[in-house]
């Protein structure tokens, strides 16, 4: 699955042109490389995004084409959050 296409679906962030955004500026990385918003992504991989003040690093758990608001959260395990100065 498109890493755009992922952030939207997780609800990681709202839209997917906002995700192209977030990935053109290189404030995220799979498994240690930057990604573009075409990238593709796949259970197990690790995902760092920059979210203003926050760097928040996460493992891809699972991929579904769509889910309901609760079940969002689901389809990531939030590693870790770290707060930047």
């Amino acid at each position: 699955m498109r890493l755009d296409k992922f952030l939207k679906v997780s609800r990681l962030i709202k839209r997917r042109t906002l995700a192209k955004e977030v990935a053109g500026q290189g404030r995220i990385k799979i498994n240690g490389n930057n990604a573009k918003a075409s990238s593709i992504v796949s259970v197990g991989d690790e995902l760092v995004i920059q979210f203003g003040q926050k760097v928040v690093t996460l493992e891809v758990t699972s991929l579904k084409e769509a889910v309901n608001k609760d079940e969002a959260t689901t389809l990531y395990r939030v590693i870790r959050e770290e707060k930047v100065d």
